[in-house]
């Protein structure tokens, strides 16, 4: 994991996303997921470009069931955006980087 990605697991994600005081950006995935794949060197950089704006974190959706379940993930790759710990918007698909950039500059804006 990169050294800007958080791990989330079912026993720290309350504690971790709700009580942010950034908006958090949560990457739904798991290791044998294509898209997925595709999408985390971006999730990374992205991270990285939004340094002290947001905080990303994984959650690897075959160890974590009950976030997974708690938040309706059905399919992977799914980015949920939190503010003040309450999911503010949501991307369901592998998409182009500039598309997770504008969300979160979206999400930062509000």
């Amino acid at each position: 994991m990169g050294k800007n990605l958080m791990e989330l697991t079912d026993a720290n994600f309350a504690s971790t996303v709700e009580s942010s005081a950034i908006p958090v950006m949560v990457d739904f995935w798991a290791p044998w997921c294509g898209p997925c794949r595709f999408i985390a060197p971006l999730v990374e950089e992205l991270a990285g470009d939004f340094q002290g704006k947001i905080q990303v974190g994984k959650v690897n959706v075959d160890e974590n069931p009950r976030v997974a379940s708690q938040f309706n993930v059905r399919s992977i790759p799914t980015l949920l955006f939190f503010k003040n710990g309450q999911v503010v918007d949501v991307i369901r698909a592998a998409v182009p980087k500039d598309q997770i950039q504008k969300k979160i500059e979206d999400v930062l804006a509000r």
